[in-house]
């Protein structure tokens, strides 16, 4: 027969506590105060037991009676118990002082430890913004100069003729003309840009 494995880690030996000894120890929901001078006990218990050794076994003692959940269940009055769950002697108020500041120091260790591993962890980089492309600069264009404004004057039909250089107004700006026939007080000018149009006297000027 192959020899059983022995028990390591404390949360191991104690499940096992727990399996061997349920009415003593437990893993979840309240814990029970234990007896003092258990340990004894369960060296007792245990003499035989190849998985558990003495020292593992005092270890895990340490650790469950070092938890939270047990020094929560130290409480003035309350029964402590034995391997087998039977009442043994009361906890005093000295132990349930005791137990409280046991559990004030563990919490104080837990934050600070807490605290220097989150100061410990790498910050993440700040992201880089991204350089703004440089916008295209628009070349300088030379600032036109204003056209001198055209002088012009009125025109008098008596004295328009054919293939004079006249200039009409047939929208917003004076466009320059040649005229081409005159017909009574209508005027056709054939202008600059290849259009010829007819237009009435009034519209046409000279140049002052």
């Amino acid at each position: 027969m192959s020899e059983p494995e022995k028990l390591t880690k404390s949360k191991d030996v104690i499940a096992y506590l727990a399996e061997q000894f349920p009415n003593c120890f437990s893993l979840k929901g309240d814990a029970k105060p234990l007896k003092i001078g258990i340990f004894e006990d369960l060296a007792k218990r245990l003499e035989d037991d190849e998985k558990v050794s003495k020292t593992r076994l005092r270890t895990a003692l340490r650790h469950y009676t070092n938890s939270w959940r047990y020094l929560y269940s130290i409480k003035a009055g309350e029964a402590r118990v034995d391997l087998d769950g039977n009442e043994a002697d009361k906890v005093t108020e000295e132990h349930q002082e005791h137990a409280q500041e046991s559990l004030k120091e563990s919490k104080a260790k837990a934050a600070q430890k807490a605290k220097e591993k989150n100061a410990a962890k790498p910050k993440a980089p700040a992201k880089k913004k991204k350089p703004e492309a440089s916008k295209p600069s628009k070349p300088k264009t030379a600032k036109k100069k204003p056209k001198p404004e055209l002088k012009l004057e009125e025109a008098e039909l008596s004295k328009l003729s054919v293939g004079q250089q006249v200039q009409v107004k047939a929208g917003n700006q004076p466009m320059t003309g040649t005229i081409t026939e005159l017909d009574k007080s209508d005027v056709q000018v054939q202008l600059a840009n290849g259009l010829s149009m007819k237009v009435k006297a009034d519209k046409i000027f000279l140049r002052a």
